[in-house]
């Protein structure tokens, strides 16, 4: 079977710029993690300015009497497929969404597999389309602890959001695409091609699910977002896949011996072995431990849940030892990060990547609100702060206070090649901001001024001096030309 999607690499060190390139984000929720079925796929297309202009969702009926796979952990039950269309109805919806732009998916290869296995089924002949994948984007973009799709979404301030729902998923995965291209300056290594793509007929009906944004996180959901990827142990798109599933199904500090038991059975159904399984949940849950030690703190409920956790997990030999404190040897930390932009960005990563609990809304508990340069002195949260004790500061003096070096741009991690390839039924996901171009510098603008002006009375003086002027007076304005133009031109590249 051809490849359904042709992977491209997006770089800070390719040739190609983005420039009016239209992007459209997908995702499907699926009965396992291979082989299996859709059941729920979206689609939301959007410019590369973050202007989002249509988008696609509805769940899918995976066929008679085919399981839905780990409700426990997706939502889904096999009464909610009963009346929704077959992939066969949608799939006209779907490539005309898709006609003319760049596939995105978080873990590119694992969505392509599914893709292809449907149009198989289909016997439906596409050609094989340019598609991004934003998980190896981030991991040449940005120094995370890990790249989950929750982890890199908080590390360029996506908000949250509901995960493991499809059609949130493809909000969050089309803000990344767009944020990485538009403040981290990444470009295409090869020129994407378009291919025609075939029609087939609209769907008549659709079936999208409600989306239920979590109303707050959790100190589980904080620690998983900032566990090494190291903890994993070996890299690939099964591994990654089972990793986002794993990961979701901790965040929210509840998950049972049922839900971890689908989850190893889907994982053992893929081909993964049970010593890797195992190896996935050791190192997992080590690592959620360090962390929540790593203050000096365990509370009562991070020992409760750190043990069911591991229970649920058959690894509870790694939590040996542990107990909860009833007095406080260190300090919690915890920062909130209020804009937009590179150096904010990069202090978020920066926290996560120290090991450090970054807020998603203020409370009590936040120690340090940092506020970058486009945030309004008006806004409100920062008054707040200061009367909940908390420090307010900018972005260089929190690199400072925190203990955070600079970060470097890691080297770009190649997108691995897939080896197989309306209007709102329900209250929309959270809403993803344009990404809009940042204006020049003050400062850049002056020396364009200057160097304008410096032309201009070198050009003045040439002309005056063949029409007959005094040499002197020449010589006077056309130093005046050369200063305003050098001046200009040091002012402009500091800039």
């Amino acid at each position: 079977m051809a490849e359904t999607v042709e992977a491209l690499e997006l770089t800070g060190d390719g040739r190609f710029a983005v420039g009016a390139t239209e992007f459209t984000a997908i995702d499907f929720v699926t009965t396992g993690l291979r082989p299996g079925h859709v059941v729920e796929v979206a689609a939301v297309r959007v410019r590369a300015d973050g202007t989002v202009l249509r988008e696609f969702s509805t769940l899918v009926n995976p066929g008679s009497g085919v399981d839905p796979g780990p409700a426990h952990v997706h939502r889904i039950t096999r009464r909610d497929l009963d009346n929704a269309p077959f992939f066969g109805e949608v799939l006209g919806d779907f490539l005309d969404l898709c006609q003319g732009s760049v596939l995105v998916a978080h873990n590119l290869p694992f969505e392509a597999e599914f893709l292809a296995a449907e149009f198989g089924r289909l016997g439906a002949r596409v050609p094989s389309m340019p598609g991004v994948c934003t998980l190896a984007a981030a991991r040449g973009a940005l120094r995370l602890p890990n790249y989950r799709l929750a982890t890199v979404a908080e590390a360029v301030g996506a908000g949250e959001f509901a995960a493991h729902t499809a059609l949130a998923d493809a909000y969050v995965c089309a803000h990344l695409v767009t944020t990485l291209v538009n403040r981290h300056g990444l470009r295409f290594t090869t020129r994407p091609v378009f291919p025609e793509l075939p029609r087939f007929a609209p769907a008549t009906r659709l079936s999208p699910r409600r989306a239920v944004v979590p109303s707050g996180g959790t100190w589980m959901a904080d620690v998983v977002d900032r566990v090494p990827e190291s903890a994993f142990g070996m890299r690939g798109s099964l591994q990654d896949a089972y990793v986002e599933l794993l990961g979701n199904a901790l965040a929210d500090r509840h998950i049972s011996d049922t839900e971890a038991r689908a989850l190893g059975a889907a994982a053992s159904a893929a081909g993964m072995a049970e010593a890797d399984l195992h190896r996935v949940h050791t190192g997992f849950v080590s690592a959620m431990r360090k962390l929540a030690e790593s203050d000096g703190v365990i509370t009562t409920e991070e020992e409760r849940d750190l043990r069911t956790a591991a229970a649920a997990l058959r690894v509870p030999e790694v939590l040996h030892g542990l107990r909860a404190t009833s007095t406080s040897s260190g300090v919690r930390r915890r920062v909130l990060v209020l804009g937009d932009g590179l150096a904010v960005d990069g202090l978020r990563a920066a926290v996560l990547d120290a090991g450090l609990p970054l807020a998603k809304k203020l409370t009590a508990s936040v120690t340090h609100l940092v506020v970058g340069e486009e945030v309004p002195s008006t806004e409100p949260r920062i008054a707040r702060a200061g009367e909940l004790g908390a420090m307010v500061l900018g972005v260089a003096e929190a690199r400072e206070a925190l203990g955070l070096t600079p970060q470097t741009r890691p080297a770009s991690v190649p997108v691995p090649v897939p080896q197989r390839p309306v209007p709102h039924a329900y209250p929309p996901p959270p809403p993803m901001r344009a990404a809009a171009a940042s204006p020049p510098p003050v400062k850049l603008w002056v020396g364009r001024v200057l160097m304008g002006l410096g032309l201009l009375l070198m050009f003045v003086t040439v002309l005056a001096l063949f029409g007959g002027a005094g040499f002197a007076a020449g010589l006077f304005v056309g130093v005046l030309g050369v200063g305003g133009l050098l001046g200009g031109w040091q002012v402009a590249e500091r800039a």
